[in-house]
């Protein structure tokens, strides 16, 4: 759909194709980083939240959205941010259109948007002091509910039947409408060919398969694993979720959700870096509503600094898998040099100041 809607106003040609695409991809990342700076200096004493939008900076998801720019990975995250903004200023029903419109794009919206779309939606809604699953069983928040996923879900049922009963139909249609144009080789077109007519159903009997292993004991699990759980205990000592953990726990559910991906898809590291960018969102999303105090932020413990400096050992110093062979450019030397600066520029900002 977004290439049609693409061709309505500029000539598919690769050159095109390529600028579009990195205009949306810079806008995406010029969004993330007025956020991250925004949040940032919001609580300037607040060492939590410096670490945690260190490790997503320098995390694989800000690599693969680039790396896979065809995928709409980018796009899908640009009308993620456009919907929880929209859902913070109450304007329900123009977030559900965009969220519908994303699912026509590419149904990954699905797993990436509409959790996280949801999440804010309970946090900006719910009026009560503490959080408690039960609040979103209350006939308001059903309400709110029900108006934004009503189009989404009718829209993720169309896109799913229209693959289960139809989609072969049109391999040899998507296949020689593809072939007409000369940047698209024959191993390309038959790859996205298949993939708009396979069926969800034959993609989870060939893959679900794999989904433990994928998700519990892969290389996956350490180099993802590790940082997205550090990136989760960052935002629990930021908003002292303790006093609220049923809200923390419904955050981490909601990031894991996309790893549910494992069990229909192949593409391992692409699908383990979107957590990072939920956990962005999630952090964004809960500091509008909760305002914090660090009397004494600076001060982490033992472990936490050992969990960190393993954070970014990950992050930092083993490159990561990329698709079709391609390598990163820095090799391991090059990336110890780079670090570190960060280091000091770490040691110096926990470094306790002189009292004037």
């Amino acid at each position: 759909m977004a290439g049609e809607i693409f061709g309505w106003f500029f000539e598919k040609n690769e050159y095109n194709i390529l600028v579009i695409s990195s205009g949306i991809l810079f806008l995406l990342y010029f969004l993330i980083f007025r956020i991250a700076v925004k949040e940032v200096f919001k609580e300037v004493n607040s060492f939590y939240r410096i670490l945690f939008f260190l490790i997503f900076f320098l995390s694989g998801y800000v690599v693969f959205s680039a790396h896979l720019i065809g995928y709409f990975d980018h796009l899908v995250f640009l009308l993620t941010i456009v919907v929880v903004f929209l859902v913070k200023k109450k304007k329900i029903f123009l977030s559900s259109l965009i969220v519908t419109f994303s699912i026509f794009i590419h149904e990954i919206s699905f797993f990436l948007m509409l959790p996280i779309s949801c999440f804010a939606l309970i946090i900006t809604e719910d009026s009560n002091k503490k959080f408690s699953f039960k609040n979103i069983f209350t006939s308001y928040l059903l309400k709110k509910l029900a108006l934004f996923l009503v189009l989404p879900f009718f829209s993720i049922i169309i896109v799913s039947l229209y693959q289960e009963i139809n989609g072969k139909d049109y391999f040899s249609l998507i296949y020689n409408y593809l072939k007409k144009y000369p940047f698209i080789n024959d191993r390309r077109a038959d790859s996205l060919s298949s993939a708009y007519t396979t069926s969800f159903s034959y993609y989870f009997n060939d893959e679900s398969p794999h989904f433990f292993q994928r998700l519990f004991i892969s290389k996956g699990t350490i180099l993802f694993g590790i940082p997205i759980l550090f990136s989760l205990w960052m935002i629990f000592k930021e908003f002292n979720l303790k006093q609220h953990f049923q809200l923390f726990l419904l955050l981490a559910i909601v990031s894991f959700v996309p790893l549910l991906l494992h069990a229909i898809a192949w593409d391992t590291y692409r699908i383990w870096s979107f957590p990072f960018m939920i956990l962005f969102l999630g952090f964004w999303i809960l500091n509008s509503k909760f305002k914090t105090e660090h009397k004494e932020s600076r001060n982490l413990s033992t472990l936490e600094i050992v969990f960190f400096i393993l954070c970014f050992l990950l992050v930092t110093l083993i490159p990561n898998i990329l698709f079709d062979n391609e390598v990163e450019r820095f090799p391991l030397i090059a990336r110890s040099i780079i670090i570190l600066p960060i280091f000091l520029i770490l040691y110096f900002l926990k470094k306790p100041q002189p009292k004037d």
